[in-house]
């Protein structure tokens, strides 16, 4: 039985890129057209069973993670999900324990959604993106209609279940002014874990740069300032903000969790319906599909050579500007698919982001810095 020779975890997409929602700034709706003759994305049932096995074959740990992502999840129904969790039951080793997360826009989600997803200790991420009138002005229907109303009736429904729930809010150009009011509204729904996703698309026509829906870089990076600052004065301990953690692994000598920040990345990659495995979900292109499962076993895909060097190639690209920055081990470069600037010397491969990062990164290091030395001081004590 060959495995993985580190941590991994798969995006898996059963439905591929459908979904309910039409969000002006989704970069996954489009991935429809690498699969011009699929009528239909759901996931066959054989396939289903056989991405199962190959997955808890691969995986090291006791915990096997299994992460649920689209699209939209949800639309493939309960039955579907009911049917995941009695497959992985069915070929679950002695001794191992499965762990499953969705990520999802909840508008589909009920009181039966829920009560499954209690009781079978999944972990969901939900899409918000803050209050009522900032949320609807990207995250629309099919129709074009707001959704918040339909995403906090499946918010609300989560919390009275007792699911564990990870707000995921997209910065945007529309909401980047705006920190103050989401993170207050964030606490008012008592969200008691925060990711913060930076949105940047490329143009897609004939002019450089990105488009006018993307987060301006300077303007981020004062957006999680402004946020960290009311954080430490009143929330340490209440709310987890998802950037401050990753700040705070550097202090303590610790890897970075996010793969964004590691210094190589590679192992978060895509299944998609058909069981072809991508290097990551920002790189589902013909370019980046490295197999299928159908002919290569998971754990070989994982540990291919092409694989491998996608994940190698986020280091051997790092700019020299890059290389002396005084925060570099907070950053490592950033997401590679955000690395298409030139740095002041002409040299290719400096994130977008790289302004609002660095703002950011120093001006909650003191504090995470202090933080360390306190817990170190009181373990040399104890």
């Amino acid at each position: 039985m060959v495995k993985a020779s580190r941590i991994f975890q798969v995006f898996a997409k059963p439905t591929g890129p459908i979904c309910n929602l039409d969000c002006y700034y989704c970069y996954y709706l489009k991935k429809k057209h690498l699969y011009p003759e699929s009528e239909t994305f759901p996931m066959a049932d054989i396939l289903l069973e056989e991405y199962i096995v190959q997955h808890i074959e691969a995986s090291i740990e006791p915990l096997i993670r299994f992460s649920w992502h689209g699209g939209e999840p949800t639309v493939l129904g309960l039955d579907y999900f009911r049917k995941i969790v009695a497959l992985q039951q069915k070929h679950l080793p002695i001794n191992r324990q499965v762990a499953n997360g969705m990520q999802t826009n909840g508008t589909l989600l009920d009181e039966e959604w829920c009560r499954f997803l209690a009781a079978e200790g999944f972990a969901v991420g939900l899409s918000l993106d803050g209050p009522q009138k900032l949320h609807d002005h990207y995250r629309r229907t099919k129709g074009g209609k707001p959704t918040f109303a339909q995403t906090m009736r499946g918010y609300e429904l989560l919390r009275k279940h007792g699911v564990a729930t990870d707000i995921l809010c997209v910065v945007n150009a529309r909401n980047v002014h705006n920190s103050t009011e989401i993170y207050r509204f964030l606490k008012e729904i008592d969200a008691p874990y925060v990711s913060f996703l930076p949105l940047v698309a490329q143009r897609l026509d004939s002019e450089k740069g990105v488009s006018d829906r993307s987060v301006p870089a300077e303007a981020f990076g004062y957006f999680l300032c402004g946020i960290f600052d009311e954080w430490v004065e009143r929330d340490v301990g209440r709310i987890k903000i998802q950037i401050f953690e990753e700040a705070a692994r550097t202090a303590f000598g610790q890897d970075h969790s996010l793969c964004i920040f590691r210094e190589t990345c590679g192992d978060i990659p895509v299944i998609e319906h058909n069981g072809d495995f991508f290097s990551c979900d920002h790189f589902v292109d013909a370019e980046h599909r490295v197999g299928n499962i159908i002919d290569t076993p998971l754990a070989e895909l994982l540990e291919s050579p092409a694989q491998r060097a996608f994940g190698q190639a986020k280091a051997d690209t790092l700019p020299r500007f890059c290389h002396k920055c005084e925060v570099r081990d907070m950053c490592n470069g950033g997401c590679p698919k955000n690395r298409f600037l030139r740095t002041a010397d002409g040299e290719e491969g400096l994130n977008y982001l790289c302004a609002g990062y660095k703002r950011f990164f120093n001006h909650c290091r003191p504090f995470v810095k202090e933080v360390a030395a306190q817990w170190h001081r009181q373990n040399r004590s104890t």
